[in-house]
C-alpha cells in the first residue's frame, strides 16, 4: 500500500477530539477520500499523514515506509490547501516551480517542468503573470500543479474546492481526478462534501467521532451501508423507525413493508432505509409495499424534483425524487429496501 493507517490514536492536548484506532489504507494510484462533518477526525488523518501532528500511537507508513520521527520536507509529499497558500511575491510559473527549487532543480529546467505541468492544468499563457491577478479555480489549478510536479509519493488535498462557487466546482473536481489518474498520484482527499467524495473518489471511508464507520467504493456505500450512521452520510434517504414482524415483514408502524429481514429476528428493532429514486408513483393496485398517501413540499431541479410524500396514517414524509409526482399513492420495491439494525 501507498498509505496505510495502523491502528492509529491521536488526541489534541486538553481536548477529547482527535482519531481512535484508526486502520486505514490506500493502494498505489489510487483516490481516497476520507468524509465527515466538522471535528469527526478527517483533517486529523490527513495532518498526521503529512506529519504537521506528532505524538500518536499505532503507525503510519507511506510506502512502506514507517513516518515516525519523518518530518514534513522528507515525506515526498504534495499537498494541496483550502484556501491554496500561493506564495503573493512570486509569479505562477515560479509558484510551481518552488519545490523544484528547494530540490536543488536548476532553474532552466525548473522552469521546463513547471511550464510542462501549467500546460497539463490549461495555465501555460498565464506562467508569468502574478497570482494574485487570477481567479479562485485558476489559482487552485497553480497549487495543484506545484503539488504534482515535484512527482509526490502522496498527493493530500485538503477541502480543496469548498472556495469556489458551485459552477467552477463541479468541473474542477472533474479536472482534478483526471490529473490525478494520468499522474498516478495514490491522494487522500479530506472533504465534507459528499458529491465531491462520490464523484472523485475510487473509494471513500466515513469517520465520525474519530472513527472509522465503513469504507468502500461509493457505489457499496451508497447501496449497502453498514449502519443507519453511514446511511445519513452517503446520498439523500429516509430511514424509518420499525420492528420485524416475521421473516421479510418490517411494521412501520402506518404500514407493513416486505424487504428482505436478513439475519434479523421477529421484534428486533430496526431501521428500513428508503432511497428517493426508489418511490415509483401510482403503482398497479396489488404490487407489493403499496403505500397511500398524499405529495407535500416538492423542489424543483431541472432534470428532476424532489418531493416529500406523506403517507396516510404517518406524521412523518418519505422523500422521493423524480420527473413525475404521484397523485395519491407510490410503491417501493421489496429489493430496494435496505433494513439496518436500528441507531
Amino acid at each position: 500500500m501507498s498509505l496505510d493507517f495502523e491502528n492509529v490514536s491521536f488526541q489534541y492536548p486538553g481536548a477529547r477530539h482527535g482519531v481512535d484506532a484508526v486502520t486505514l489504507s490506500a493502494a498505489q494510484g489510487e483516490l481516497l477520500a476520507v468524509m465527515g462533518r466538522s471535528g469527526s477526525g478527517k483533517s486529523t488523518l490527513l495532518r498526521l499523514a503529512a506529519g504537521l501532528l506528532d505524538g500518536y500511537r499505532g503507525r503510519i507508513a507511506i510506502v512502506g515506509r514507517d513516518m515516525a520521527g519523518v518530518p514534513v520536507w522528507q515525506r515526498e509529499i504534495g499537498m494541496v490547501f483550502q484556501h491554496y497558500a500561493l506564495f503573493p511575491n512570486l509569479s505562477v510559473v515560479d509558484n510551481v516551480g518552488y519545490g523544484l527549487k528547494m530540490r536543488g532543480m536548476t532553474a532552466a529546467l525548473r522552469r521546463r517542468r513547471a511550464l510542462e505541468m501549467l500546460e497539463r492544468v490549461g495555465l501555460a499563457a498565464q506562467a508569468d503573470r502574478s497570482t494574485a491577478l487570477l481567479s479562485g479555480g485558476q489559482q487552485q489549478r497553480v497549487a495543484l500543479a506545484r503539488a504534482l510536479v515535484i512527482e509526490p509519493k502522496l498527493l493530500l488535498l485538503d477541502e480543496p474546492l469548498a472556495a469556489l462557487d458551485a459552477g467552477i466546482r463541479h468541473q474542477l473536481r472533474d479536472e482534478i481526478r483526471a490529473l490525478q489518474r494520468a499522474c498516478g498520484a495514490t491522494t487522500l482527499l479530506v472533504t465534507h462534501d459528499q458529491d465531491e467524495a462520490l464523484s472523485m473518489a475510487d473509494r471513500v471511508a466515513i469517520v465520525d467521532g474519530g472513527r472509522v464507520l465503513q469504507a468502500g467504493t461509493p457505489r457499496d456505500l451508497y447501496e449497502r451501508p453498514a449502519t443507519a450512521q453511514v446511511a445519513r452520510f452517503v446520498g439523500h434517504s429516509t430511514l424509518l423507525r420499525g420492528r420485524v414482524l416475521a421473516h421479510g415483514a418490517v411494521d412501520v408502524r402506518f404500514t407493513t413493508l416486505c424487504a428482505d429481514t436478513g439475519a434479523h429476528r421477529p421484534g428486533d428493532a430496526v431501521d428500513v432505509l428508503v432511497r428517493p429514486e426508489h418511490l415509483q408513483p401510482d403503482p398497479p393496485e396489488h404490487v407489493a409495499n403499496r403505500i397511500d398517501g398524499r405529495v407535500g413540499e416538492v423542489r424543483y431541479f431541472g432534470a428532476t424534483q424532489r418531493f416529500d410524500f406523506v403517507p396516510a396514517g404517518a406524521t412523518d414524509a418519505l422523500l422521493g425524487e423524480g420527473r413525475a409526482l404521484p397523485a395519491r399513492c407510490v410503491s417501493i420495491e421489496p429489493r430496494h429496501l435496505l433494513v439496518l439494525p436500528a441507531a
